[in-house]
C-alpha cells in the first residue's frame, strides 16, 4: 500500500513538473514583442466579432420586425422586443459558465465564445422563421456577456498603458461594426423583399469562424493566469492542503457564488456593482437607437425615413469608435473616475443630439455620428466600470467577479427593459426616445454620484498582486 501511495505521488509530481515546464515555455514566448503584436491583432478581430454580434440586432431591428413580426400581424419594434426578451434568461445561464475561465484558463473560452457567437450569426442567416431567429438570438445572449477578450487585454497589457491599449483595440473593433450598415446598403434587396436582411449576417459569421480557428492555433494563456498557475504548482503539498482548508480556499478556484460573496463583503467591489446597476437604467436606449432614428425621421415628415436612417448609420461606427478611444486615453491620463464622468456627459450629449436631430430632419451623417457617440459613450461607461472591477479583483477571481457583476447589474437592465418595452407598446414607436431619456439621465447622475463618493481610483494598479481588500 505504501509503495502504491508513493508511486501515485511520484506520478502527480511528474505531471506537475511537466505542466510547470509547459507554462514556463508559454511565459518565455510571451516576452517576444511580435507575440504581443499578434495577440493584439487577434483580440481586435475577436472584439470586432463581439461588437458586430452585439450591435447587428439593433442595427437591423426595423428590418427584422418588418419581416418576422409581420407574419403575426404586428411588425412593431415593441412587439419584437417583447418576443426577444425570451433570450434574456440565456444571459443568466452564461453567468454560470463564465467563471470556469478562472479554473480552466482563458484561451479555451476565448475560442469557444468566438466560435459560439459566429455560429449564432450563421444560424440567424439561415433562419426563415421566428423560432430559428430566436435560437440564434439566445446563443448570442449566452456568449456575448462573457467578454473573455476583455480579460485578455487587461491581463496582457502593461498597467500604465492598459486603458489606452484597450480603447485602441475597441476603436478598431467598433470600426468593424461599419461592416453592418455597409452590407445593409449593398445586400438588402430594395425591390421590397423583406427577407434579404438575413444576408447581412453571413459575412461577419464567416469572419468570426475563421478568427476562432486562428486563435486556436496561435493564442496563448494570459501572463497573469500563467503566473497564478505557476505559483500554485510550485507550492508543496502541505501548502496546497493549508490553502484548501483556509477560509480563502473557496475563492481559490473561482466561481460565481464565491466571487459574489467576495465582492459584497469588500467596499470597492460592492459599490462598483451598485454603480453598474444604476448606470444601466438607460440600457433600453442603447438597443433601440436604430428605430429611434427611423421613427424620428418619420416624425420630421421625410418620406423615405428608413433609407435616410440607413444612410445615417453608416457613420454610427465612427462616432462609436471615436467616443470609446477617447475613454481609454482620458482613463490613463486623468484616471478611471474622471473617464467615467466625461464619457457619461458625452453619452447624454450624443443622445440628445441624435434624437432631436432626427426629429427635426437634420443632416443624416451628423445624426449617425452622434448616435454612435451616444452608444459608444454608453458602453464606455460600462467598460470603465468593468475595468475597475477587474483591477479591484484578485487574479483567481477576476473573470468570476466581472461575471458576478451582471447579477446586480441585471436590476438596472430589468427595470430599463421592462419600462422601455411597456412604453414602446403603450405609447408607440415614436416615443421610445423620450421614454428612454427619462431613465438614462437619472441613472447616470445617481451612478456617478455614488462612484465619486464611495469608489476608489484603480489607475496603475498591479493586477498580479491586487487582493481586492485595499479599499476596505
Amino acid at each position: 500500500m505504501a509503495v502504491s501511495v508513493t508511486a501515485e505521488k511520484s506520478k502527480l509530481q511528474l505531471k506537475a513538473e511537466k505542466e510547470i515546464k509547459k507554462w514556463e515555455r508559454h511565459k518565455k514566448s510571451q516576452s517576444n514583442k511580435l507575440y504581443f503584436a499578434y495577440i493584439v491583432f487577434i483580440i481586435t478581430l475577436i472584439y470586432a466579432t463581439d461588437e458586430i454580434a452585439s450591435q447587428i440586432g439593433m442595427l437591423m431591428k426595423s428590418d427584422i420586425a418588418s419581416d418576422l413580426m409581420a407574419k403575426f400581424g404586428d411588425s412593431s419594434v415593441g412587439k419584437l422586443d417583447l418576443v426577444s426578451s425570451l433570450a434574456i434568461p440565456f444571459q443568466a445561464i452564461g453567468l454560470l459558465y463564465r467563471p470556469l475561465a478562472d479554473r480552466w484558463g482563458r484561451k479555451k473560452f476565448l475560442i469557444i465564445n468566438t466560435f459560439g457567437m459566429s455560429f449564432a450569426l450563421f444560424l440567424i442567416f439561415l433562419s426563415n422563421n421566428l423560432a430559428i431567429y430566436l435560437m440564434g438570438a439566445c446563443l448570442i445572449q449566452f456568449f456575448i456577456p462573457h467578454d473573455m477578450h476583455v480579460v485578455y487585454i487587461m491581463e496582457s497589457s502593461p498597467s500604465k498603458h492598459r486603458a489606452r491599449v484597450y480603447s485602441v483595440i475597441k476603436f478598431f473593433a467598433n470600426m468593424g461594426v461599419m461592416l453592418v450598415p455597409l452590407l445593409k446598403r449593398w445586400l438588402i434587396n430594395t425591390s421590397g423583399d423583406s427577407y434579404t436582411w438575413r444576408m447581412v449576417y453571413f459575412v461577419p459569421a464567416v469572419i468570426g469562424l475563421v478568427v476562432s480557428f486562428i486563435a486556436l492555433l496561435g493564442a496563448k494563456e494570459t501572463p497573469a493566469f500563467i503566473e497564478s498557475r505557476l505559483n500554485y504548482l510550485s507550492m508543496s503539498d502541505e501548502q496546497k492542503r493549508a490553502i484548501a482548508q483556509s477560509k480563502k480556499a473557496e475563492n481559490k478556484q473561482g466561481g460565481l457564488i464565491p466571487a459574489l460573496k467576495f465582492a459584497l463583503s469588500h467596499k470597492q467591489l460592492r459599490w462598483l456593482y451598485i454603480v453598474s446597476a444604476l448606470a444601466n437604467l438607460g440600457f433600453y436606449a442603447s438597443i433601440n437607437y436604430e428605430p429611434i432614428l427611423k421613427y424620428g425621421y418619420e416624425d420630421s415628415g421625410i418620406a423615405n425615413a428608413g433609407d435616410v436612417a440607413n444612410l445615417a448609420l453608416v457613420l454610427f461606427p465612427i462616432g462609436s469608435a471615436v467616443a470609446q478611444v477617447l475613454m481609454g486615453f482620458v482613463s490613463d491620463w486623468l484616471g478611471r473616475k474622471s473617464a467615467a464622468i466625461i464619457t457619461a456627459f458625452n453619452c447624454l450629449v450624443g443622445f440628445l443630439g441624435f434624437t432631436l436631430g432626427a426629429k427635426y430632419g437634420l443632416n443624416p451623417y451628423v445624426i449617425g455620428f452622434l448616435s454612435g457617440v451616444f452608444v459608444g459613450s454608453y458602453y464606455s461607461v460600462n467598460d470603465v466600470l468593468i475595468m475597475m472591477i477587474g483591477e479591484s479583483s484578485p487574479t483567481n477571481l477576476r473573470s468570476s467577479s466581472i461575471s458576478a457583476q451582471y447579477i446586480v447589474t441585471a436590476i438596472g437592465f430589468g427595470i430599463s427593459l421592462g419600462v422601455g418595452t411597456l412604453c414602446a407598446n403603450l405609447l408607440g414607436n415614436s416615443l421610445i426616445g423620450m421614454a428612454t431619456l427619462c431613465m438614462l439621465v437619472p441613472g447616470f447622475v445617481s451612478a456617478l454620484a455614488v462612484m465619486f463618493k464611495n469608489v476608489g481610483e484603480t489607475k496603475g494598479i498591479d493586477m498580479d498582486t491586487v487582493t481586492g481588500t485595499e479599499w476596505d
